[in-house]
């Protein structure tokens, strides 16, 4: 279709209407449309989170983002305390300009001197993150057998319990959990499967049953465009570039704040479960995944947890699994350094809570949805917990942050090593046998049905391959 001569019909083949007297009905739509406009931008200020009501703020959050990356973000903060007084208010003209003001500051922003951000590589694509990153395998896995049908059922369980565990109590710290619940040993309440963390690896799954190992970035922007209608942080960003045509990986770096946050840490274990033993296959996925969202740290935390459910089907000991697991990631990465700075100190402390109190220290400039004080908190559960699904739901509870987004990959992880029967019925029953979801499709998922759909995807990627095994897929 040209579009000049499109345009040049609907012009020509216009008829005027009857006039009338009162055309505000007409008018009306621009003013709910400004109006829907103000509200979006008093939820950016002020808002909560839906399952556990931590409070949030995503415009100081990207200020504060910002800075962790190096940025002087000393002008856009002037505005802050302006800005929340006109959300208080509800005072949508003067926080659309106050808006406006803090992101052209950060936009503009230049580097601190002396930031220890740029001290370490940037990676941005998964041809630089290849290069610089150790893989151990790819171990040889027989896709075809019960074993794995198991491992996978007992690994989306894993996700689902650590996912409806984290919903309940996200954006909290250990100080105020505890407080509050005491030591948190099971559910708040009854637990919902409602999560934005899930939906995304469901879009995954959804595109690569049909395009196989050759799904690229693209498919997944598609995807997402296809079945999800809006996102937080990153993948907002990423879905308002996507509409624009900006495709990944730019989608997620362009005005991209939130890059170096959790979202692509959250949604990779689906990617170790496509490639059971094959880290370096896992972590081709998760990294062409986490670029629609994401950039450097934010992607090697997609790939670091895409390794460790990948290892998780062939290894047998979780502390071995987590060293083997960051030894791959690039070792002059800012992710390494959070990551293998986190294991030594597991390795020579006491206990979890002196660990965890000192890395709720080392990263208190953090935002609870960055991933760097998440991963850290989930290599401390799985060192601490010791393969005991019990104790280390416990413990990731307990540490608090974006709870749901680090139980769930930990979970899944460690239910792949320790088999559903290591899971006591206390966690499985109360979630029922459905996955409700707010996408366009695959609103109501029977969780087996999850399970056997993850588990043939991977046989007829294999077939299609040509390969005799996943472990001979690149």
């Amino acid at each position: 279709m040209k579009a000049w001569i499109y345009e040049r019909q609907l012009t020509d083949n216009a008829v005027p209407p009857e006039p009338v007297d009162d055309n505000q009905e007409a008018w009306s739509s621009y003013v709910k449309e400004g109006r829907a406009a103000d509200n979006k931008l008093f939820n950016d200020w002020i808002s909560e989170v839906p399952g556990s009501k931590a409070p949030t703020d995503v415009v100081a959050a990207a200020v504060q983002s910002m800075y962790n990356r190096g940025y002087d973000v000393s002008r856009a903060e002037i505005y802050l305390e302006e800005g929340l007084d006109a959300a208080r208010r509800r005072d949508g003209a003067a926080l659309q300009v106050l808006t406006a003001k803090v992101f052209a500051e950060l936009n503009r922003a230049g580097k601190r001197d002396g930031n220890t951000y740029d001290s370490y590589r940037e990676y941005l694509d998964f041809s630089q993150i290849k290069a610089a990153m150790n893989f151990a395998g790819p171990y040889e896995y027989d896709v075809y057998s019960d074993d794995f049908a198991e491992k996978i059922r007992a690994g989306w369980w894993g996700q689902l319990i650590g996912g409806c565990l984290g919903t309940q109590i996200e954006g909290y710290t250990t100080e105020k959990i505890r407080e509050k619940f005491g030591e948190v040993t099971g559910y708040l309440r009854k637990p919902e499967t409602y999560n934005d963390d899930i939906t995304y690896e469901l879009a995954y799954l959804d595109v690569f049953a049909r395009k196989g190992y050759a799904v690229t970035s693209e498919d997944v922007a598609f995807a997402w465009l296809e079945l999800i209608s809006d996102g937080y942080s990153a993948e907002r960003t990423a879905l308002e570039n996507l509409r624009k045509g900006i495709m990944p990986p730019e989608s997620g770096r362009l005005h991209n704040y939130f890059s170096d946050w959790i979202g692509a840490q959250m949604r990779t274990p689906v990617h170790g479960m496509l490639a059971p033993g094959n880290p370096a296959l896992a972590a081709r996925l998760a990294a062409d995944d986490s670029v629609v969202s994401h950039s450097n740290n934010g992607v090697l935390g997609g790939v670091f947890n895409a390794l460790l459910t990948s290892l998780a089907f062939t290894e047998t000991d979780v502390r071995e699994l987590l060293k083997k697991a960051i030894d791959m990631l690039p070792q002059d990465s800012e992710y390494y350094e959070v990551v293998n700075s986190t294991l030594k100190m597991c390795e020579s402390g006491s206990g979890w809570e002196s660990v965890w109190a000192a890395c709720e220290e080392k990263y208190k400039e953090y935002n609870w949805i960055h991933a760097y004080p998440n991963a850290a908190a989930e290599v401390v559960a799985l060192w601490y917990g010791r393969m005991d699904f019990d104790e280390t739901c416990r413990i990731i509870a307990m540490e608090g942050q974006d709870v749901d987004c680090t139980a769930a990959p930990v979970l899944n992880t460690l239910g792949i090593m320790v088999g559903l029967d290591k899971i006591r019925e206390g966690w499985i029953t109360p979630i029922g046998d459905v996955v409700l979801t707010t996408m366009r499709r695959l609103q109501e998922l029977k969780i087996d049905e999850l399970c056997r759909m993850t588990a043939e995807s991977v046989r007829s990627g294999v077939r299609a391959s040509g390969k005799k095994g996943i472990f001979e897929i690149w």
